[in-house]
């Protein structure tokens, strides 16, 4: 007895390509993608005569990170978590030490004549440095001044730097400011060294 061939049932493909395209909507509007965000700073302005500038060595910390991730301040290694604690007594120089900055005066709104610091943090990193560290040693130093400012801010206004108005807030800034200079990365030794 022979079996009845039944027709063979098309399957409907048309709302296939309905479905790929729900799908493709659904993981580009559900995915999100990273960004570089980069990091604020104020450049300086541009000179239309530079000229040369005497630097004092005393007035400069010098940051070191070379390609195995090393932190030196004046070739002695220094760790991270300590990096904090040595940038705020580098700007702020409590005893006025002939090892740290120099210091100027300046006239500040809400402050009158105010003596400012002439340091400068120096960060150099090698072209090997792991940008995470990096990243890590410029948040420290970027601490550092946020809380030298907190500090102020609260001895003068009562409040913490972020809760200040503008002009508050650009009158601690003129008086702690936030000095890091990078300088171009480049071939470092192991010990933190050039």
């Amino acid at each position: 007895m022979q079996m009845a061939k039944r027709p063979l049932q098309e399957i409907n493909a048309g709302s296939m390509a309905d479905i790929a395209f729900l799908l493709l909507i659904f993981f580009l509007v559900t995915t999100t993608m990273s960004t570089n965000t980069g990091m604020q700073r104020k450049l300086p302005p541009i000179e239309d005569d530079p000229q040369d500038i005497e630097i004092i060595e005393r007035n400069v910390m010098v940051v070191l990170v070379n390609k195995d991730n090393i932190i030196a301040i004046k070739g002695r290694p220094i760790l991270l978590t300590d990096i904090c604690e040595k940038a705020k007594e580098f700007f702020s120089n409590p005893n006025n030490s002939e090892n740290l900055p120099q210091k100027k005066e300046k006239e500040i709104p809400f402050f009158g004549t105010y003596m400012v610091s002439k340091g400068i943090v120096s960060l150099q990193t090698d072209r090997n440095t792991n940008y995470e560290k990096y990243l890590q040693v410029q948040n420290e130093l970027v601490r550092a001044v946020n809380e030298l400012r907190d500090e102020l801010s609260l001895q003068k206004f009562g409040m913490k730097f972020e809760d200040l108005d503008d002009d508050k807030q650009d009158a601690v800034g003129d008086a702690i400011p936030l000095a890091v200079s990078e300088a171009e990365p480049r071939r470092m030794t192991t010990s933190g060294g050039n």
